[in-house]
C-alpha cells in the first residue's frame, strides 16, 4: 500500500516558537486559525502528535465541528481520525486525553521502539495499539504500516522532535505554517524544528503554494519534497 500523504501544520510565533515555558497552555492561532486547522483534520484519515505534546497538552485530537463530523459520516468515514503518537522511551499516561475522548476513528496507534514497547509491556493494551519498530528507517516503516491501514492522508501536529524527524527523512508533501503576531523570547522554549541535516541543505527553497491572511495570523504553504524555482538576479 502507498504511504500516506503527510502534512506537517505548526504555529509559532513572529521569532520562531511554538510554545512558551509558562506552565498554562499558549494559544499561538487565533478563532479563524483554528477553524482552518480543523477543516484540514477533516479531510485526513489519521493525526499523529509526539509523546511529549501528549504529556506537555494532553489534548483530545479531535474535530471541534459537529458538521464536519457530520460530513465524514455521510462519506463513509468516521466521525473523527485515526488518533497516532510516537514515543522512543516508552514514556506515556494510559489516562492521557487521545486514548479516551472521540475513539470512533478506531483505537489509537502507538508506535515505539522495540525497547519502548518493552518498557509499555501490557500497559496500554486497553486503550491502545502499540507497534514497536525495530526497523533503522523507524519513519518510513511507520508510515508504510499506516498506509497499510488505509490512512492515505496524515496529519502532524508536533512537537519539535516529530516536526524535525519528518523533514529531515524527507517525508513531509505538504507544510502548513502560521505565524502569529507573538514574540516570546524565551530560549528554554521549543521551537518548530531542531538543528537537523535537511535534504538540500541551507541553500534549498522549498516551493512555496499559498498565503493567507486569517486576521492576526498568517498562514503559509509549502511543498518540502520540491524545490521552487531559482529566484530571479541569483
Amino acid at each position: 500500500m502507498p504511504r500516506p500523504y503527510v502534512v506537517l501544520s505548526v504555529a509559532v510565533s513572529l521569532d520562531g516558537y511554538i510554545d512558551d515555558t509558562i506552565p498554562e497552555r499558549l494559544y499561538l492561532s487565533n478563532d479563524q486559525d483554528f477553524d482552518g486547522v480543523d477543516q484540514l483534520r477533516a479531510e485526513c484519515d489519521a493525526i499523529l502528535i509526539g509523546a511529549e505534546t501528549v504529556r506537555r497538552d494532553n489534548p483530545r485530537l479531535w474535530l471541534r465541528s459537529e458538521e464536519r463530523r457530520r460530513a465524514r459520516v455521510a462519506a463513509g468515514k468516521a466521525s473523527n481520525l485515526l488518533k497516532v503518537t510516537v514515543t522512543r522511551s516508552g514514556d506515556i499516561d494510559p489516562e492521557a486525553r487521545m486514548f479516551h475522548h472521540y475513539i470512533e476513528g478506531g483505537k489509537p496507534l502507538v508506535y515505539t521502539t522495540i525497547e519502548g514497547a518493552e518498557k509499555i509491556g501490557d500497559g496500554l493494551s486497553a486503550v491502545a495499539e502499540v507497534v514497536g519498530i525495530a526497523d533503522p528507517d523507524f519513519w518510513g516503516t511507520m508510515l508504510d504500516d499506516l498506509g497499510g491501514r488505509g490512512v492515505q492522508k496524515l496529519i502532524v501536529e508536533g512537537g519539535t522532535q516529530i516536526h524535525t524527524a519528518f523533514l529531515e527523512a524527507g517525508l513531509a508533501d505538504e507544510l502548513r505554517y502560521a505565524i502569529a503576531p507573538l514574540l516570546i523570547g524565551q530560549s528554554a522554549a521549543p521551537r518548530f524544528v531542531n538543528p537537523a541535516e535537511f535534504p538540500g541543505g541551507s541553500r534549498r527553497r522549498l516551493e512555496f503554494v499559498d498565503a493567507t491572511v486569517l486576521d492576526d495570523v498568517v498562514v503559509l504553504r509549502y511543498c518540502p519534497k520540491r524545490t521552487s524555482a531559482t529566484p530571479a538576479g541569483s
